[in-house]
């Protein structure tokens, strides 16, 4: 009998008596320190068997010189190449097969976004800018891997891989299709901030999410966990493809198109490297919401965990060491409380401290217990870490934290003042003309900055100067608080004007007050340095007429200013 390239089989061996030691005991025991029984050295070796190949015989063992160990045995290289190309047959299947599982789960997870949350939304009566924000083309993706990507996979790989055993060809062509998946992720941190929002604002959007969280199909994940599958799929046919081509040989029939299709796929996945690093954050930050039980919300793309651990607190009165969790942010310290339950949320809120007001001190001494202090605006803790050298760590790390947010805060100020002289100069409204012949008269105004005379409020609205009215407009657009620098959102960080120069700042910038009739908000620089007096209008809008009407005294008995 031969084998396949011409080699002749080697016969079997038949089985002899075992050697015996000169005690009359087996030369061979078994190997006590595996817990394996060996076979004695004169048993035959079992034939080495490939799927879909012919058995292959193990050689005879080659005699060795008295005193020595017997070389391994090498079968002839036939056999050896048939090994080989046996292993890398198998390698190659168990790749494809991997792609095809994956497949299916991913095409499952579009299924949920696509039919069940954005389907039962849009029943709901979510309007369809939300849903459109926050899945934004999931339903083209979700048919392109439904109809088309996924059944071509599934007939090559479970129906034809015997005769065809290859795929690069299939992702090459569909592979420029993935070039869809550019729109998804550009609106990804739009969709996160979307799905926090609603979240918090909409009873109806939050119980829909969370009715369906709550079944099986979910796995108990989050939506938004499931709105991170699509930004790592792309990269995922990235890493199986260059797995395959460094397993196919290089006369392979399909090393063309698999290397046509790695270039296509690396194109497309370049355009998601960025939000791959940003999900990577995302991914802790949604666990550390699920372990506040969404008590603070932390998913933000502004956000960014930096450090978490347990640490202890030392009581005020007796000193005692309670047990604390901390997760330090870029921008804010959370100070938790351990929750006595197996089953949902691990950690309580108890203090969230703003990094900007932050300080961090060194309080032990050794030996003594490695403990330091952080004072916050409105309390101070007392901490105790297990060991000194996480002690340091814990108050390096802070440190570094407060002097990259000052730093950035700082950095924004600069480029602020840079544009503020032209931001700061109010721009008056002309006033209406009457006709090209007629002259303009003067328009006197009253005490309070009104148009004595006229007696429209609608034409003392045109009249009237609107104070900081160009620059709140262009405010509308920026995203970031003009005193701390931190970046606005819709849930912590709301958006509000200064009511004396209409800089946009947020709440705790804005906490002075000016007495308007009414208390107004007002940035810290203008609550010192420009005297505060009743105003009559509202910064950025025309003033109220009534109020307009008492000050300028009765109206006039002749016709209006305007059209005389």
């Amino acid at each position: 009998m031969e084998l396949a390239g011409g080699v002749p089989a080697a016969p079997a061996l038949r089985a002899g008596p075992a050697p015996r030691s000169p005690s009359g005991e087996p030369a061979a025991k078994p190997d006590r320190d595996s817990g394996i029984d060996s076979p004695p050295r004169g048993a035959p070796a079992r034939p080495f068997s490939c799927p879909g190949g012919p058995a292959l015989p193990a050689p005879p063992p080659e005699a060795a010189p008295a005193g020595q160990e017997p070389a391994p045995q090498r079968g002839p290289p036939g056999a050896r190449a048939d090994r080989a190309e046996c292993s890398r047959a198998q390698e190659l299947l168990h790749i494809a097969q991997e792609l095809l599982h994956t497949e299916e789960t991913y095409v499952r997870r579009l299924h949920l976004l696509d039919q069940v949350f954005c389907a039962q939304l849009t029943a709901a009566g979510v309007p369809p800018e939300v849903t459109t924000g926050v899945f934004s083309n999931i339903s083209s993706i979700y048919r392109f891997h439904g109809q088309f990507l996924l059944p071509a996979l599934r007939t090559r790989i479970t129906e034809e891989w015997d005769g065809n055993p290859r795929f690069g060809d299939i992702l090459q062509k569909l592979a420029p299709f993935l070039k869809m998946y550019g729109e998804y992720v550009k609106n990804f941190d739009r969709a996160v901030e979307l799905v926090s929002a609603w979240s918090q604002r909409s009873p109806l959007f939050r119980d829909v999410v969370q009715g369906i969280q709550k079944q099986e199909a979910c796995g108990s994940l989050t939506l938004q966990h499931h709105m991170l599958e699509p930004v790592q799929r792309v990269p995922r046919y990235e890493l199986l493809l260059k797995d395959y081509l460094k397993r196919l040989p290089a006369d392979a029939p399909d090393r063309p198109d698999a290397e046509k299709s790695l270039e296509l796929i690396s194109t497309a996945a370049s355009h998601s490297n960025a939000a791959i690093r940003k999900t990577e954050k995302m991914h802790q930050l949604l666990e550390v919401y699920e372990q506040l039980g969404g008590e603070e919300a932390v998913v933000n793309p502004a956000t960014e965990l930096v450090k978490e651990g347990p640490i202890q607190k030392l009581s005020a009165k007796t000193g005692a060491a309670q047990d604390r969790h901390l997760f330090l942010f870029n921008s804010s310290v959370l100070y938790c409380v351990p929750r006595p339950r197996l089953l949902g949320p691990k950690f309580s809120v108890r203090e969230k401290m703003d990094i900007s007001d932050l300080q961090v001190q060194d309080t032990s001494q050794p030996p003594a217990a490695p403990t330091f202090t952080l004072t916050g605006r409105s309390r101070a803790l007392e901490l105790r870490a297990r060991t000194e050298e996480e002690k340091k760590e814990w108050i390096q790390v802070i440190e570094a934290t407060i002097s990259k947010h000052r730093q950035n805060s700082q950095t924004f100020r600069a480029f602020s003042s840079a544009f503020s002289p032209d931001g700061d100069r109010p721009r008056t409204p002309e006033p209406p003309t009457t006709s090209a012949s007629s002259q303009e008269p003067a328009v006197a105004t009253d005490g309070t900055g009104g148009a004595a005379g006229v007696s429209d409020p609608q034409q003392r609205q045109e009249f009237e100067p609107r104070r900081g009215s160009s620059k709140t407009r262009r405010d509308k657009e920026k995203q970031s608080c003009r005193g701390c620098g931190e970046t606005f959102n819709s849930i912590t960080k709301r958006r509000h004007h200064c009511k004396l120069c209409g800089a946009v700042i947020c709440g705790k910038c804005s906490e002075f007050k000016a007495e308007s009739g009414r208390q107004s908000r007002v940035c810290g620089e203008c609550f010192l340095t420009q005297p505060v007096a009743p105003v009559s209008s509202r910064p950025g809008g025309p003033a109220e007429p009534q109020e307009s009407m008492e000050d300028s005294g009765p109206p006039p008995t002749g016709p209006p200013l305007a059209a005389q």
